[in-house]
């Protein structure tokens, strides 16, 4: 099949050549976006009278009827055409004869790619930020339910101080806000037009770049050709962002994961969400946690894949860069199902409420209390440190916890202790204490959701 740069060459194309590539086995799925573009560009072409307005009208109805045939599946990829737009091109001047040919008049498929997934970016962008939403939502939802249920919160995978497990879920609605935040500012440094570059150049024919822009809903045109046609850095940003949610998502299911386990039971997984073992029918094991935790790993390898395929590019463009699709693909196609899979399941999780408020009896939570109660006492902090750090040690060795204590056991170790410090004791005053903007007490948690639900109906 003759190539659409055939004419210089006299021999045929090895077909080990042929199968190393093409790309339209997976630069397929770009179809609907490398039409769109092109119904734009002939648009322009013909409102600008490079080619006639008469070809520009059979290339549009040209395009429209393709796009109908590859949504119904009708349409068969040929990889011997190598990719996506060759496939469309062909198929566009077998229907319509000469005029397709005049499609291609001011463009490269360097500036073509650029644009097609340009346009996708953009769009898997907004298909993220929908679902990342919906997952705070999730979270939020949590939280309305659990103000006042407490649980250790840990340092070191260590009991540290008593939390509410609505801050605790809170805290996952801030990472996955700051995902939303990267993927938006994201947005706009994807939403530039690179078509009209052409090869890296530039096009001697009088193009209007402003109205294709327009059209297709960009916000701007790239300033210069040779970087429109090489620039990767919004697919590794892509793939970075991608990454950092999937590391948020990674320690959510890790957490999951650990108090799903009998040494913890705080929740039970929905059915739905678990699987058995083949041997032991005992088991509930949270596999979509641990699916999750793992798919993390490959789309990190996704942009290291994308940093080493660009680190040593001079410009412009050059064949490498067919490589960039297949990792973001995936990584893009990874995150949304790795969100709306947690997202599914986080209403499925039945929380061990009891079992939480028990956990908190151990690891002596209440020892900063302790400290603060003998700071507002006039102690200075590091000696009341010091203090309870000796209290903490005479409880382990007597096997008491610290409520169990006696107000003489309090006062061998400070004089300044008196019966008001056993209501530093009980969890639910330790969390009322934290009454500070960011704090764990109801009031400020309360605070937080309603704030939570502000963000969430502003950025929609």
């Amino acid at each position: 099949m003759a190539k659409q740069w055939g004419g210089r060459f006299e021999g045929k194309t090895d077909s080990l050549v042929e199968k190393l590539g093409e790309s339209v086995s997976f630069d397929a799925r770009l179809a609907k976006w490398d039409i769109r573009a092109s119904i734009a560009h002939a648009r322009m072409l013909g409102a600008q009278g490079i080619i006639s307005k008469a070809d520009s009208k059979k290339i549009i109805t040209g395009l429209g009827a393709i796009a109908k045939d590859i949504e119904v599946g009708k349409f068969v990829f040929d990889p011997a055409l190598e990719d996506v737009h060759t496939n469309i091109e062909t198929a566009l001047v077998k229907r319509i004869g000469d005029a397709g040919k005049r499609l291609h008049t001011a463009r490269s498929r360097n500036d073509q790619i650029a644009t097609d997934v340009r346009l996708w970016a953009r769009d898997q962008i907004d298909a993220i930020d929908h679902q990342l939403a919906h997952l705070q939502d999730a979270f939020v939802r949590i939280a309305e339910s659990h103000v006042e249920t407490i649980l250790p919160g840990c340092t070191h995978l260590q009991h540290a101080q008593p939390v509410s497990l609505a801050h605790h879920m809170l805290a996952y609605f801030e990472m996955f806000h700051r995902d939303r935040i990267r993927f938006i500012e994201l947005r706009t440094r994807v939403n530039i037009l690179p078509l009209g570059s052409a090869a890296l150049a530039g096009t001697p024919h009088a193009i209007d770049r402003f109205t294709v822009a327009e059209e297709l809903g960009f916000d701007a045109v790239c300033g210069n050709s040779m970087d429109a046609v090489s620039d990767r850095d919004y697919l590794i940003e892509f793939c970075a962002n991608a990454a950092i949610t999937m590391m948020h998502l990674s320690r959510l299911c890790e957490e999951l994961i650990l108090w799903s386990t009998p040494a913890y039971g705080f929740i039970e997984i929905g059915d739905a969400y678990t699987t058995g073992s083949s041997i032991m029918p005992q088991k509930k094991n949270p596999d979509v946690a641990e699916l999750v935790r793992g798919k993390t790993g490959r789309v990190y390898g996704d942009l290291a894949a994308l940093l080493t395929l660009m680190k040593g590019l001079p410009l412009t463009y050059n064949r490498d860069m067919q490589e960039d699709k297949e990792p973001v693909f995936d990584a893009s196609d990874t995150v949304q199902l790795c969100i709306r899979v947690v997202t599914a399941m986080l209403p499925s999780i039945r929380f061990n409420i009891e079992t939480m408020r028990e956990a908190t009896r151990e690891g002596f939570l209440e020892a900063t209390d302790i400290a603060d109660y003998l700071a507002e006492k006039g102690v200075p902090f590091r000696e009341a440190h010091g203090i309870v750090g000796r209290i903490v040690l005479h409880c382990t060795k007597t096997g008491k916890r610290l409520p169990e204590l006696t107000l003489d056991e309090f006062k061998k170790f400070s004089p300044r202790v008196e019966r008001d410090v056993y209501r530093c004791l009980d969890p639910q005053n330790i969390l009322r204490r934290r009454d500070h903007v960011g704090g764990t007490a109801p009031r400020q948690v309360k605070a937080a959701i309603k704030r939570a639900r502000q963000i969430l109906k502003t950025l929609g």
